[in-house]
């Protein structure tokens, strides 16, 4: 128990580089509240459940430390070398990995993350904004909208652009593919964006703006980056990618 309590400091104060998060933690039975917090800082930094002989001075120094506590919220401080820069896959293995599967928690949130300046600046973020993207639409003051065509699947690739051609043309600005509709035999990818660029072309004649169409690539990596690239060659300037199955990596 003694190694846990090294990662509890409640007169740390944290440094302007720090990555700090807040966690709700509930101890399990047996456990007291500053053994589970301090098994929450160090299984996600450098500590481990056996007394080590590498334990050297500068390692113990970028500890994670417990440093503020509100019943059974805790921040966690977290010294920014434990990180790589640009890494997100890295990060949330390390506070929101394996601490979920410890016996010595009855429950454990992750409530909030604190990002430093030094961290967030290794990602480019959005390519050009939301202003940006009213300069391309050509819309300046009002809101842009868009819709989703339904079922989300069943459709042919005529009758699901012939949908979205209506939207357009009824005055939406995107359309936007479910995140189960990719590239199933009643509606191929390629043939679905071939056919949504005639669309769109034909909306953009008939209204007088700009139309394009959140086209969803999702798939494996490489298939991912093949299908971007049509979406590119006809001209759209959007891709949807989902997340929750893609991860941040793929995201990335």
């Amino acid at each position: 128990m003694s190694q846990y309590l090294d990662f509890v400091d409640l007169k740390y104060n944290p440094k302007k580089s720090d990555l700090i998060v807040l966690f709700r933690v509930e101890p399990a039975r047996g456990i007291s509240k500053k053994e589970a917090i301090g098994r929450v800082a160090a299984e996600s930094s450098n500590g481990t459940w056996t007394t080590l002989s590498t334990l050297k001075p500068h390692i113990r120094k970028i500890r994670a430390r417990a440093f503020k506590l509100n019943g059974n919220n805790v921040k966690i401080a977290y010294p920014l070398e434990l990180f790589e820069q640009g890494n997100i896959p890295q990060l949330m293995s390390s506070i929101a990995g394996n601490i979920f599967g410890m016996k010595a928690v009855r429950n454990l949130r992750l409530e909030d993350i604190y990002f430093p300046k030094e961290y967030v600046k290794h990602f480019k973020g959005p390519q050009f904004g939301i202003k940006g993207i009213r300069k391309y639409m050509k819309i300046k003051n009002r809101p842009m909208i868009a819709t989703v065509p339904k079922p989300k699947v069943g459709l042919t690739t005529k009758e699901h652009t012939k949908v979205i051609l209506d939207s357009w043309t009824g005055g939406v600005d995107f359309a936007k593919d479910d995140e189960n509709l990719t590239s199933q035999n009643f509606n191929k990818f390629e043939e679905r964006v071939k056919q949504a660029a005639k669309a769109r072309d034909k909306a953009e004649k008939i209204t007088r703006e700009k139309k394009d169409y959140f086209i969803n690539i999702s798939a494996e990596t490489d298939e991912m980056i093949r299908r971007a690239e049509i979406v590119k060659n006809y001209n759209f300037k959007y891709v949807m990618a989902d997340i929750l199955t893609l991860g941040w990596s793929g995201i990335q």
